[in-house]
């Protein structure tokens, strides 16, 4: 499988003026993880009739199946702390980040025609963001 071609300068983790709680949980009650059969090679329990991952798309199950409510809590925790973009889609952010227990960066996106139904997936250790979300991580603990 071919790397995804990641390293999107526009991706950029808000920083300043932090969301205050109450608007991130506001946010997390309209927030879902869907997932796409685009980034999985196992559906686990994810409803999805198929599979299909891009040649150019990053696997979030490559090592291990992970499991829907393992996703929903990975972004439910990145809303918490805040470690989501400034580039909103009808008042969602268009990122979501997150790391895993074992030290995986995900990256949760939505699409325009979707808009607050999130898919993720792994970022490459050689994506940019990666450093910065692990400090960001980190820093909102």
């Amino acid at each position: 499988m071919r790397n995804r071609t990641g390293n999107n300068p526009k991706r950029r983790i808000v920083k300043d003026a932090l969301p205050d709680m109450a608007a991130r949980e506001l946010l997390l009650a309209h927030v879902r993880y869907v997932g796409s059969g685009h980034h999985k090679i196992y559906p686990a329990n994810y409803g999805l009739g198929r599979t299909n991952p891009r040649p150019t798309s990053s696997v979030c199950d490559a090592l291990r199946p992970l499991p829907l409510a393992e996703a929903t809590e990975l972004l439910r925790q990145g809303v918490l702390r805040a470690m989501f973009s400034t580039y909103v889609q009808d008042g969602f952010p268009k990122y979501i980040w997150s790391v895993s227990a074992d030290g995986t960066v995900y990256e949760a996106k939505t699409h325009p025609n979707t808009p607050g139904q999130y898919h993720g997936y792994p970022l490459e250790k050689e994506d940019r963001m990666c450093d910065e979300v692990k400090a960001a991580w980190e820093a909102r603990c």
